[in-house]
């Protein structure tokens, strides 16, 4: 035998002791690997439909291959609709990380500061709430609170002589409120990691700052913000790679056909395209830029980040 073959032998008799050693932890996470792999590995064959000319009859193996190869993609580039949508999406996940993700840490290091244990938790726990209300729900919320007729808002703009605006179907206002109400459903949700972080800090820090007369402003500054940085990185890092995947259920429940031109996301347009018009190899094809794009985004997110810090990358 090989000193190759020995040391891989060797190698897999020590993996297969570890899962022997700690089979309750493997136990726990099988559920986890299963579902991934049954529901985002297995279909990954489907992208091959990007390069068919697929049909439904025919099925994905049997379907014709594009020719040329690529003609699906270069329809989906030459569509005035395709780039429409790209520029919705772009402008609306720039405007979400540049408001919502600084304003998200600005609600987690606030809510740390407050006095009061039981006042803390009850503005936590509504604050969670929103994140379990579904966008169905949501939108027809604030359609209501918005309504140029009966909504709250406008009422009050008509007590101080302005004119009623009709918020959810004005093309001028629909990218301020998806950020709104994105914002309102997500702040505090995803306020849980930095504060979970927050907590694990070493206290004996902050007492030994508080000794040396730091206020409250340089403690967070000198102590809480240096502690968060690795979270924070990878969350910058994770929503970077997201920046070309909009929020579906948000944008499809919130779009009208007078919002349609500055609303219409990647999402709503393969969507359109896929399901109700059937065209399914050309929605694959966009579909599999978007995430080919998202994937270098990543990489190239975590690269800078590591250049600066290789300590807060996320690999």
């Amino acid at each position: 035998m090989s000193i190759a073959a020995m040391r891989t032998q060797g190698k897999g008799r020590h993996l297969w002791v570890q899962v022997k050693k700690h089979w309750p932890y493997y136990l726990v996470i099988a559920p986890i690997v299963i579902y991934f792999f049954i529901f985002k590995y297995i279909p990954m064959y489907g992208v091959t439909i990007a390069f068919k000319d697929y049909t439904y009859s025919r099925g994905i193996l049997n379907s014709p291959w594009s020719v040329p190869l690529l003609k699906n993609f270069d329809r989906a580039f030459s569509s005035i609709l395709f780039w429409r949508a790209f520029r919705n999406t772009l402008i609306l996940s720039v405007l979400g990380l540049v408001i919502n993700f600084p304003l998200t840490i600005l609600y987690a290091l606030l809510l740390d500061e407050m006095p009061g244990r039981k006042y803390k938790r009850f503005i936590q726990t509504v604050s969670y709430l929103p994140h379990f209300i579904s966008w169905v729900v949501l939108v027809g919320i604030f359609r209501t609170i918005f309504s140029p007729t009966t909504g709250v808002v406008n009422a009050v703009i008509e007590a101080f002589g302005g004119k009623s605006i009709y918020f959810m179907a004005d093309a001028k206002w629909f990218r301020p409120m998806v950020v709104i109400t994105s914002l309102w459903k997500g702040i505090g949700y995803g306020s849980v990691i930095y504060i979970a972080a927050i907590t694990g800090i070493d206290q004996e820090q902050y007492e030994a700052a508080y000794i040396d007369g730091a206020n409250r402003f340089a403690r967070v500054w000198h102590i809480t913000l240096p502690n968060l940085a690795p979270i924070i990185c990878i969350q910058l890092i994770m929503s970077t790679s997201n920046i070309l995947e909009g929020s579906f259920d948000q944008i499809y429940n919130m779009l009208s056909g007078v919002t349609n031109s500055v609303g219409s996301i990647i999402e709503t347009y393969v969507y359109q395209l896929g399901i109700v018009n059937t065209k399914y190899s050309l929605s694959t094809a966009i579909n599999l830029f978007q995430n080919v794009v998202g994937m270098v985004l990543l990489v190239a997110a975590n690269w800078i980040v590591r250049r600066i810090n290789s300590e807060n990358s996320l690999f």
